[in-house]
């Protein structure tokens, strides 16, 4: 196994955070998690969590290219 250096790891946020960052309600996320059209989460001990590159992979996936519809 070869070591690359210092392995990464995306923090952890609670749902809170997460709406904060989003700017919805924590109701809003937290009906798009029972819906499964939010962020991918992680359940620890019951309490979803976020992985803040997580969230940002499934925000950019949400981007339209406006030009390329027309």
């Amino acid at each position: 196994m070869s070591d690359d250096g210092p392995l990464v790891v995306s923090p952890l946020m609670h749902s809170r955070e997460v709406a904060a960052y989003l700017k919805v309600s924590e109701s809003t996320l937290s009906r798009w998690r029972s819906a499964g059209t939010g962020p991918p989460f992680l359940r620890l001990g019951g309490i979803a969590r976020y992985r803040l590159d997580a969230v940002d992979r499934w925000l950019s996936e949400l981007e339209h290219d406006h030009a390329a519809e027309s």
